[in-house]
């Protein structure tokens, strides 16, 4: 009963410092950045720069939006724009594109955050964009050719607030800050529950355990023994979770800055249980065209992956 207490202690003191102190002022800072470029109108225009480029790879203008959410807001971000695809005729194909760019791109809610750890944002954001355009463009042409094209009449503006004036700019950052801090206390439960089922495991020998069942694989294919305890917490638990455990084994020196960074291909972005689930649910059509977007991510977390291997 001691060691079940300990570990939940430990737990909790762990995830609310790593929710408070890393991850909200980190997140602060961004949206409301982001939130003020988009209430001045900098966010359209780069979106109606940029579409025209992004659309030999399937994307729209409403997908270069879900881009930029994915990389500077948050994992849960781009569901309004999908649902807006959803309820505003894109095709099937156009949304299984995005959604696949999605599923591959890099989160800001973890990857933001652990450039405290000593990650490289500039290298994950480059990658992030090839993966994310690869994984688009695989969906596109080929997983998803067999999808409906039938395009209806789209409306690709996104209502924001505006910022005209210097009460208009405090609204935003207010609203940007609130927006930040329910990220970062909604973080906190799954943060312990995670944490405390990856200590229990480890103080029982399950990670051990599962460790040496898969060195003969992990040693024949050169990875790091050392990636089985967040590629496992990531992959069921979901980018925040991942970013707790890689906190805590980096404190423990466990993880060297060039294997996070080397790993972050794979580790970073929404694609693992809890976040395929969370952005299917934004609309019936995207929840239908989640298999050939899960098979186009992929491919671009495969190319992340090799990327952040060869360069980081």
């Amino acid at each position: 009963m001691e060691i079940l207490i300990e570990i939940l202690l430990k737990a909790g003191r762990s995830a609310v410092e790593l929710s408070l102190f890393i991850l909200l002022p980190v997140m602060v800072v961004m949206l409301s950045l982001m939130r003020l470029l988009e209430a001045r109108g900098a966010l359209d225009w780069v979106v109606a720069k940029l579409a025209p480029l992004l659309k030999p790879f399937g994307l729209t203008g409403l997908g270069v939006f879900a881009a930029l959410q994915i990389n500077f807001v948050s994992f849960a971000a781009p569901m309004a724009t999908l649902t807006m695809m959803d309820q505003r005729g894109a095709s099937d194909r156009h949304i299984a594109a995005t959604l696949a760019m999605v599923f591959a791109m890099s989160q800001a809610n973890a990857a933001l955050p652990m450039m405290t750890m000593g990650l490289d944002i500039g290298l994950t954001l480059l990658w992030s964009l090839i993966g994310g355009l690869a994984a688009a463009a695989a969906t596109y042409y080929l997983f998803g050719r067999g999808l409906s094209a039938a395009e209806g009449v789209v409306d690709e503006h996104l209502s924001h607030p505006v910022a005209e004036s210097a009460k208009g700019v405090l609204d935003v950052i207010n609203r940007a800050g609130a927006e930040a801090f329910k990220l970062a206390v909604g973080a906190i439960p799954m943060l312990v529950l995670s944490l405390v089922v990856v200590t229990a495991l480890r103080t029982f020998g399950a990670i051990d355990l599962l460790t040496s069942l898969l060195a003969p694989l992990l040693d024949l294919l050169a990875i790091d023994r050392a990636l089985v305890l967040p590629a496992l917490t990531k992959y069921l638990a979901g980018g925040t979770a991942m970013m707790g455990v890689m906190d805590e084994m980096r404190r423990a020196g466990q993880v060297s800055v060039e294997l996070l960074n080397a790993s972050a291909g794979f580790l970073i972005s929404p694609f693992d249980l809890p976040g395929v689930a969370v952005l299917i649910a934004a609309g019936p059509r995207v929840a239908r065209v989640w298999k050939p977007a899960a098979l186009g991510a992929c491919i671009g977390i495969a190319l992340r992956t090799v990327g952040h291997l060869v360069f980081a």
